[in-house]
């Protein structure tokens, strides 16, 4: 019988975290069907059906409906949009500070381009998007998609997925926030040339193996746009804890 201090469908998602866990569930394999796994762990199949539906906002499983051998749920893990779309959540409803987020990309991305920098990594795909960024028309939009996939990248390089997972969550979570910023900014010129300076220069650091001048050009160059772009939506008391200097 189910944990009387859990819901119903909590003890569905305890029960695949369990098969995940021990290796009885694997990428590629089909859940139990609704009725047998709800007579399994004595519970209705609308718990079953809600348990899914939350492993499928999370990117564990994919659905699809019918009768045949490709319907049902299947084990695909891809927590990178879930991930994303709880950051997103939280930011949008104030659980997780800006101020906090932007510490936290600090954190990750100075690690990540530290231990790059040691490691004498592949850039080819790296410096062909800071290429990409230098074509002329650009507008905000296209440049700032450019912007957040050559910091994914950098994350990738590192062959982390927990840390690329992270960084692409964290991306998206303030996507909304720096795209009105840079609308707003009055001098994009500027700015974006800047921008493509300081992504240069912390490639160069890490193709030098100069992991300290990676490490610091990161924390300057997220820290200076966040301070801009907070100056500009006029948001500037939650972001005075993000050290520009």
């Amino acid at each position: 019988m189910p944990d009387s201090g859990l819901r119903a469908w909590q003890v569905v998602l305890e029960r695949i975290e369990a098969d995940l866990r021990e290796g009885r569930l694997a990428p590629g394999d089909r859940l139990t069907p609704e009725r047998e796994l709800a007579a399994q762990l004595g519970v209705g199949r609308s718990s079953v059906r809600e348990a899914i539906r939350v492993l499928e906002v999370l990117g564990v499983v994919r659905t699809a409906t019918g009768s045949g051998p490709s319907s049902g749920a299947m084990i695909v893990t891809t927590p990178r949009g879930g991930l994303a779309a709880f950051l997103r959540l939280q930011v949008a409803a104030s659980g997780f500070p800006l101020t906090d987020v932007v510490r936290t990309r600090i954190v990750l991305e100075s690690d990540v381009v530290e231990n790059l920098a040691g490691s004498a990594p592949d850039l080819a795909e790296i410096v062909g998007i800071l290429d990409a960024m230098d074509a002329a028309g650009l507008d905000r939009h296209e440049f700032l998609a450019l912007d957040a996939r050559f910091h994914q990248a950098l994350a990738e390089a590192s062959g982390n997925a927990v840390v690329a997972a992270m960084m692409a969550g964290l991306r998206s979570s303030i996507e909304s926030y720096t795209q009105a910023g840079a609308a707003l900014l009055a001098d994009w010129e500027s700015t974006s040339a800047r921008l493509r300076t300081e992504h240069r220069g912390i490639v160069a650091a890490v193709e030098a193996g100069d992991g300290a001048a990676a490490r610091e050009r990161v924390r300057a160059h997220i820290a200076g746009y966040s301070a801009e772009v907070a100056d500009v939506l006029g948001v500037r008391p939650e972001m005075n804890g993000v050290d520009a200097a």
